[in-house]
C-alpha cells in the first residue's frame, strides 16, 4: 500500500492508534508482539511495522534496542524493540484516556538493554487478552491474474480480495485497557514516593465485569529463587493490610468513617472475604518434574502468606464433635500457571493452580474460597435443620407414644366398666339402694339397718309407725299424705 508525504509507510490511524495503545500498556515491544496484542487476524508484522516507522517519524515512537526470538522454522531472529518517547507517552495516554501521572516511565532503559523481563510480561498479557483474530481483507490487485488460472467459481473475482484464514484462539480475559504495568504498590509512603520495599506489581489486571475486580500478575523468568518468590509474596501482603483514612463523605456517602485498605480505595472492593489475588506466571520452558518443585518449593516457602488461620468450634452445644473454617481475611491467595498452559487453554481454562488447592482449576474456582465461613454456615445450617427434624420426629414419637397410652387407658376402663357388675336398685323405688360414699345422707341414721333389698328412704316407709306421733314424723320427713290429719 502506497504512502503519504505525511505518512511515508502509508499507516493508518487505526494502526498508529493500536501501536499506542500497546505501547502504552507494555511500555516495550516488538512489532510481531504488538500485532498478538491487537491485531493477530494481519497476515504479518509488517502492517504493525509501518505504523510503528510512521509514529517514529512523529517523534512518538523510537527504537533503542532488538530482542531475539524463535520463529515458526526454528531459526533465531532478531527483532526491533519499540518504546515510546516523552510525546508519545502523552499521546498513549490519550488513546487509552488514562491520567499521564498513571503512564509509567518510556522504558527506554528496559530497550537498550534487550528488554528481556518487558517482553515475557508482553507475552503474558497477549496470553491473558487471547485478542480474537478478525479475519481481513488485503486490497484488491489491480492486475487480475489470467483467466486460465481461475476455476469456474472463481471468474470475475480478485483472489486478493479473499479474507485470510485465521486460526482459533480459546476465549481471553479483558482488552488492552484493562492492564496496567511496573505499578508501584507502596507499603508507607505515597503512589509517587513509595517507602522502602514497597512491591512492584509486573502487571495489573482489572476486570470487574468479569468477576476479576483486580489481579495482580508477577512474571517469573526462571531468573530468581523461590525465596525471593516467596518474599515477593510477603511484601503484598503488607501492602494489602496497609489501611488509609476512607474518602470524604461526598465523595463516598456510604463511607462509615473507619481506616480502609488501601488497595480498595485504588481499585474497590473484590466482593468476597480477603485479599486480592497473586498470579505467578512461570514463563521459561523447563520439564515437569523441574516446574513441579519449583512450584512446590515456592508454596513450602511462602505458606504463612496464603494459608489462611482455621478456626474450631464444638459442632453443637454439649457435643464432642468438632467444626471449623479457614479465616482467609489476612490470606493472599496465590495462583500459578505457565505461559504455555495459558497461551493453549486461555485464563478461563483449567490452568490455574492455587495454594492450599488440590489440582488444576478454573479462574473462578481457583479464586473460590471453599472451606471458608460460607461453607461451615452451610454445615451449621445443614446441622441445624437435620436436629430440628430429628426433634420434630422425637416429638412425634412422644406424641404416638402418649396416644397409644391414652388408647390403653381407655380400652382398659372400657373392659372395666364392661366387667363390672350394675350398682343394686332399690326394688321399690327404684333408686340407688346405697348412697354414695362421699355424701352425708340423714336417712341413714333414721332407717332400720339395710336389709339388701331397700334403700333408706324405703325402709323408713316399711317401717310403718302406727302410732300418731309416727305418722306426723312420716309426713313431715317424707311428706306422706296418705294419712291426713285429724
Amino acid at each position: 500500500m502506497g504512502g503519504t508525504k505525511r505518512r511515508p509507510y502509508g499507516s493508518t490511524a487505526k494502526t498508529r492508534q493500536m501501536v499506542l495503545a500497546a505501547l502504552g500498556v507494555v511500555k516495550v515491544a516488538t512489532a510481531e508482539q504488538i500485532r498478538q496484542l491487537m491485531c493477530p487476524g494481519t497476515a504479518g508484522a509488517q502492517t504493525v511495522r509501518n505504523g510503528c516507522l510512521d509514529l517514529g517519524r512523529d517523534g512518538l515512537v523510537e527504537s533503542l534496542g532488538s530482542a531475539s526470538r524463535t520463529n515458526a522454522a526454528g531459526n533465531l531472529v532478531s527483532e526491533k524493540l519499540w518504546n515510546l518517547t516523552g510525546p508519545g507517552l502523552e499521546a498513549a495516554a490519550a488513546v487509552l484516556d488514562r491520567p499521564v501521572r498513571e503512564m509509567g516511565g518510556t522504558a527506554r532503559g528496559a530497550a537498550r538493554s534487550g528488554a528481556k523481563h518487558a517482553v515475557k510480561v508482553t507475552d503474558t498479557i497477549t496470553a491473558f487478552l487471547q485478542t480474537p483474530p478478525e479475519p481481513t481483507r488485503p486490497v484488491p490487485r489491480k492486475k487480475r491474474q489470467p483467466a486460465a488460472t481461475l476455476s469456474d467459481t472463481d471468474v470475475g473475482k480478485d483472489p486478493a480480495a479473499d479474507p485470510v484464514a485465521v486460526e482459533e484462539r480459546p476465549r481471553g480475559l479483558g482488552e488492552i485497557g484493562s492492564w496496567a504495568t511496573e505499578v508501584v504498590l507502596p507499603v508507607s509512603g505515597t503512589l509517587s514516593t513509595p517507602g522502602k520495599n514497597s512491591p512492584r506489581a509486573d502487571a495489573v489486571l482489572t476486570v470487574p465485569e468479569a468477576g476479576v475486580p483486580v489481579m495482580f500478575v508477577e512474571v517469573d523468568n526462571g531468573t530468581e529463587n523461590p525465596v525471593v518468590l516467596s518474599r515477593k509474596a510477603g511484601r503484598y501482603r503488607e501492602f494489602f493490610r496497609r489501611t488509609v483514612k476512607p474518602p470524604t463523605p461526598s465523595a463516598n456517602p456510604h463511607a462509615t468513617g473507619k481506616p480502609v485498605p488501601m488497595w480498595e480505595t485504588l481499585y474497590g472492593p473484590l466482593g468476597r472475604e480477603g485479599y486480592p489475588p497473586l498470579a505467578i506466571v512461570f514463563t521459561k520452558q523447563v520439564g515437569v518434574a523441574a516446574m513441579s518443585n519449583r512450584i512446590n518449593s515456592v508454596m513450602r516457602l511462602a505458606e504463612t502468606h496464603w494459608a489462611g488461620r482455621y478456626r474450631e468450634f464444638a459442632a453443637s452445644y454439649g457435643s464432642d464433635e468438632r467444626d471449623g473454617y479457614t479465616d482467609y481475611s489476612d490470606a493472599v491467595p496465590i495462583l500459578v500457571t505457565t505461559l504455555g498452559r495459558l497461551r493453549e487453554h486461555g485464563p478461563l481454562g483449567r490452568v490455574w493452580f492455587r495454594f492450599g488447592h488440590p489440582t488444576w482449576q478454573t479462574l473462578p474456582d481457583a479464586l473460590d474460597n471453599p472451606d471458608d465461613e460460607r461453607a461451615f454456615n452451610r454445615r451449621e445450617r445443614r446441622r441445624d435443620q437435620l436436629h430440628k427434624q430429628q426433634r420434630e420426629l422425637e416429638e412425634q414419637q412422644r406424641e404416638r407414644q402418649r396416644q397409644e397410652q391414652r388408647e390403653r387407658w381407655a380400652a382398659q376402663e372400657a373392659a372395666a366398666e364392661a366387667a363390672r357388675e350394675p350398682d343394686p336398685v332399690c326394688q321399690k323405688c327404684h333408686g340407688p339402694l346405697e348412697s354414695s360414699p362421699f355424701e352425708y345422707d340423714p336417712l341413714e341414721e333414721d332407717a332400720p339397718p339395710a336389709d339388701g333389698v331397700h334403700c333408706a328412704g324405703c325402709r323408713i316407709q316399711l317401717a310403718e309407725p302406727t302410732g300418731r306421733i309416727g305418722r306426723v314424723i312420716r309426713r313431715l320427713v317424707n311428706g306422706d299424705e296418705r294419712y291426713p290429719r285429724r
